[in-house]
């Protein structure tokens, strides 16, 4: 539930708590006389979800094997072609692809064991943006959310471009001109099916992975055992390859051309950091969880990429145009029979159909990381804000349309996308893995525990920034200088809204201390009996947080009425948003603090006189909770006249209206629709 902290919707005037006697419960909902607009979008995305249900906190986080699924498959996806982009490197010193393999498999698991100690630290997700920031301060915080950001949204380009090239694979060449606008199709479905819910997309992505586990390991373990005849050729040909090398080549340019191939198969290890960010949608013990996903996504992920590059070699697999490598040696594995080619449809079918679950972790914590910046305020608060779905849809729609601007740029090139999508992930995983070494050095010393982190962590850290490193330099020209340009423009952009937060808050804090100082000065007292009288006239004020611009309210309507209103009752909507939905406790907290916030505005009028009361509701649409709670008051009191105070800036602006709802306006027009009165009081502090 958001707080007013450094002008965070500031200007909205019912984001607040509620107490249970005054608790206006909402029941309506869309019905047959409701605009067929509104029924459609219900038809695709479902009814709403009622936050006083007590099992929905329960039935919508993950298990372990469904949160592996949503979050594990991006990186279990990336065995499709990490692997092969480091295969390729090596070119003809493929003998290499040996150690690459056992590096690959290294490496997985010293980065998956550094991010279950950082969800150990963190034991409430965020992820590289609440390490960095907590442990390195928020400007670099900002820095490796930015690159989270463009990492997720790459994340569901870059699979749903690799799961058309697997799919095309083995479908008729002829129909390779319809494989971009398939992927552009996927992504608005995914679009739609995420904005329904959590769970529900990843149960029923949850086959899909299934089967490709199912279907890989049969690859893998079909590839190594049934190559082993011709094994003492291979292990000649690695024999050979390095003696030849070590002779012509020299051990230094061998040693380079391993960590080349090595680095720029770091689309390999881009989804570990997923599992760390999704705590939150998690079955409690969220923690125990969170651990036991990570250890299946970096066993599986490990024995993946390890084999198949293991394969590659195995079976001498080189690049056709127009298929993966992993078509390629099913081809050569299983080719030529109606069975093995059986097979390997449904092998590369899976395959990607994965990579379509795998772009759920885009999905599934982009727009976790976007609300997590916005509740701190380096965002636009509307991405804090949940849909009745209980869903962050603003970002989830963003994710998309960013996603799809990506794709149609690259036009679905792969290669090209990978390697700005390694960028950020690596540019993520380096500052997390030095936030927590450096952390972990200033730890008590001369403890087992200390010793274990500081080596994972350095280990994971070296790893990391000779990844980034080297990707960043040999790409630059490629792709790496466009995803750096985005990455740094999106934080300049972050802090210019950081700015702009709280120069508003600062101006509001200076009305409320002004105000304060002089309370009976513009307040006429008065002497009524403090009891309602619903044929009184009312005026209901709709208010925020206790602060300025609620009292202002308040004060304003009686220099501008005066001796008219006999009640005043405050009301308030206590706004569910992703910084606050954690579960029932929350909730009830959110009506606690409503509550006392209420108090004090009733209290202010009682001491000037006036017969008061609060009204509230819980809810994620400000606008139509507050419009039902509006209806309800109006006809407990008919004599009633509706107030709002509005923040109003000097020179207006699309930015200032992109930062800052515009809930009193949109409530005032329904409210007149409805027949009732509405005063939209200004503001000026700018």
């Amino acid at each position: 539930m958001s707080q007013q902290s450094n002008g965070q919707q500031s200007d909205d005037f019912l984001q607040g708590k509620s107490h249970d006697p005054h608790e206006h419960k909402n029941s309506e909902s869309v019905t047959e006389d409701s605009p067929i607009a509104d029924r459609i979008l219900r038809t695709f995305i479902g009814p709403p979800k009622d936050l006083n249900d007590r099992s929905i906190y329960h039935s919508l986080a993950l298990i372990p094997f469904l949160a592996w699924v949503g979050l594990g498959a991006d990186g279990l996806s990336s065995s499709s072609y990490g692997p092969e982009e480091a295969f390729k490197t090596l070119g003809e010193h493929s003998y290499m692809a040996v150690g690459l393999a056992l590096v690959t498999g290294l490496t997985v698991l010293i980065i998956s064991a550094a991010y279950s100690r950082i969800i150990q630290a963190f034991p409430h997700g965020g992820g590289g943006y609440v390490v960095a920031s907590k442990l390195l301060g928020k400007p670099v915080g900002v820095v490796s959310g930015c690159a989270l950001l463009v990492d997720y949204v790459l994340t569901v380009t870059v699979s749903i471009a690799a799961a058309g090239d697997a799919l095309y694979s083995f479908l008729p060449p002829e129909w390779a001109h319809t494989k971009f606008a398939v992927e552009i199709a996927l992504i608005l479905g995914l679009t739609i099916l995420n904005i329904r819910g959590v769970k529900e997309s990843v149960t029923v992505l949850a086959p899909v992975f299934i089967l490709f586990l199912i279907t890989h390991i049969v690859m893998i373990v079909w590839g190594i055992v049934g190559h082993l005849p011709d094994l003492p050729g291979t292990i000649s040909h690695v024999s050979t390859g390095f003696k030849a090398d070590l002779s012509g080549m020299g051990p230094m340019a061998m040693m380079l051309l391993f960590i080349h191939a090595y680095s720029l198969g770091g689309g390999t290890y881009t989804g570990i950091e997923a599992v760390s960010n999704g705590l939150p949608i998690m079955r409690e013990p969220r923690v125990a969880t969170a651990k036991r996903t990570m250890i299946y996504m970096a066993t599986s992920l490990s024995i993946t990429a390890a084999g198949l590059l293991f394969c590659y070699l195995l079976w001498r697999v080189t690049a056709v145009s127009g298929k993966t490598m992993n078509a390629v040696l099913l081809e050569k594995m299983a080719g030529g029979s109606t069975l093995g080619n059986t097979f390997i449809i449904v092998t590369l079918l899976s395959e990607g159909l994965l990579l379509i679950v795998a772009a759920q972790a885009g999905f599934l914590d982009g727009p976790r990381v976007l609300a997590n910046m916005a509740v701190d305020s380096w965002m636009p608060h509307k991405f804090s804000a949940l849909s009745d779905r209980l869903t962050t849809a603003n970002g989830i729609i963003l994710m998309g349309a960013a996603s799809l601007a990506a794709l149609i740029y690259t036009r679905g090139d792969v290669q090209h996308l990978v390697v700005m999508y390694s960028i950020n992930v690596f540019l993520t995983f380096s500052i997390s893995m030095f936030g927590m070494l450096r952390h972990t050095w200033r730890k008590k010393a001369g403890t087992p525990e200390r010793k274990r982190d500081f080596t994972v962590f350095i280990s994971g850290f070296i790893l990391c920034i000779t990844i980034l490193v080297i990707t960043t330099v040999e790409k630059f020209t490629e792709g790496g200088w466009i995803t750096l340009a985005v990455t740094g423009s999106l934080v300049l952009i972050c802090f210019y809204i950081k700015s702009h937060y709280l120069g508003v808050a600062r101006k509001l804090q200076k009305l409320y201390s002004t105000i304060d100082k002089n309370p009976g000065s513009n307040v006429m007292k008065r002497t009524n009996t403090l009891y309602l009288n619903s044929e009184s006239r009312t005026a209901v004020v709709l208010v925020g947080g206790y602060g300025g611009l609620g009292i202002q309210t308040f004060q304003t309507i009686q220099r501008t009425f005066p001796e008219v209103f006999e009640n005043y009752i405050f009301v308030s909507i206590g706004v569910v948003d992703s910084g606050g939905f954690k579960g029932t406790d929350a909730v009830d907290s959110l009506k606690t603090e409503t509550s006392a916030m209420l108090e004090k505005y009733k209290k202010l009028a009682e001491d000037s006189g006036f017969a008061a009361d609060y009204r509230f509701s819980i809810g994620t649409d400000v606008v139509n909770e507050a419009e039902n709670v509006c209806r309800h008051i109006g006809k407990e009191f008919p004599r009633s006249t509706f107030f709002t105070g509005k923040i109003i800036f000097a020179q207006d602006s699309w930015i200032n209206r992109m930062l800052h709802n515009e809930t009193g306006l949109a409530l005032q027009k329904r409210l007149q629709l409805d027949g009732l009165t509405m005063v939209v009081l200004p503001a000026k502090v700018l």
